[in-house]
């Protein structure tokens, strides 16, 4: 049994790029991320990495994820493109590699990429495996290739207002880690009276609100921001203790709306 937890929150970086990811990767290990998000689809591992080295952190105090995107999967193209990733990311190595999202119709079969991503760890590429934007059935089909226990984490869609409830305690039961993408729904939770009103009675933000309901759940968050006050107030989440009855208010939060859903997606 895997017993390594992720650290969070992490930080997200989709959507960042240039020199505003750059920055904002400095400032997030600046002000006590060690979780850093990153995919090759985002185009800005290469910032990734120059923040990282400009850190002063050592390596090993960073715990890095990177995705590999479904145009990759394929034996011919996978390694080379996680050794282009490394090369881009300035390390030797990920904490956790990913599969981003199922191969779209099945064109590269699981058994085929999963072994490859297996084979990644085995060669020292990464330290940990996992996917991304797998459904139940398809992580059915992960652990039956793959055995118990190979999968940290399911990195899919959750925030107050899609709690993805089903999938979640899946994941749980089989001991697979749920790591939370979009964990403030692109900012919606700002606009949740019931995160408002308890946000109000902690003298806190809704964000932070929505983050320790995620730490309630056991679930790893990955917030991303380029505001520096904004990480710091994400960051303080953790000591962020909800009653019993807060969390009830918050699991009862409708409607329950999905925000990613590209034409790629599996069939939910």
């Amino acid at each position: 049994m895997h017993n390594f937890s992720l650290p969070t929150p992490g930080f997200g970086t989709y959507r960042l790029e240039d020199d505003e990811a750059k920055s904002a990767v400095a400032n997030a290990l600046d002000v006590g991320y060690r979780h850093i998000d990153t995919a090759q689809i985002y185009e800005n591992e290469a910032e990734v990495g120059d923040a990282i080295a400009g850190s002063g952190l050592k390596r090993d105090e960073i715990f890095l994820t990177t995705k590999v995107w479904f145009e990759n999967l394929s034996s011919a193209k996978f390694i080379t493109s996680v050794q282009n990733s490394l090369t881009l990311l300035n390390t030797d190595y990920v904490d956790l590699l990913l599969i981003h999202w199922p191969s779209p119709d099945n064109k590269v079969p699981m058994s085929e990429y999963l072994k490859e991503l297996k084979g990644c760890k085995e060669r020292g590429l990464t330290k940990h495996i996992g996917v991304s934007n797998f459904t139940q059935s398809q992580l059915d089909e992960a652990l039956a290739i793959l055995g118990k226990d190979q999968i940290l984490t399911n990195q899919i869609e959750v925030h107050p207002n899609f709690q993805n409830t089903e999938l979640v305690q899946y994941c749980q039961r089989n001991n697979i880690q749920v790591t939370a993408y979009m964990p403030l729904g692109v900012g919606k939770v700002m606009e949740s009276d019931v995160l408002q009103a308890i946000a109000h009675e902690h003298d806190t933000t809704p964000s932070a609100v929505a983050l320790a309901w995620l730490n309630h759940k056991k679930i790893v968050a990955i917030p991303s921001s380029t505001n520096v006050e904004h990480m710091r107030d994400n960051l303080t989440a953790k000591q962020l203790m909800l009653t019993a009855d807060e969390i009830v208010k918050i699991d009862a939060i409708e409607p329950q709306e999905r925000i990613v859903d590209p034409d790629f997606a599996p069939d939910w």
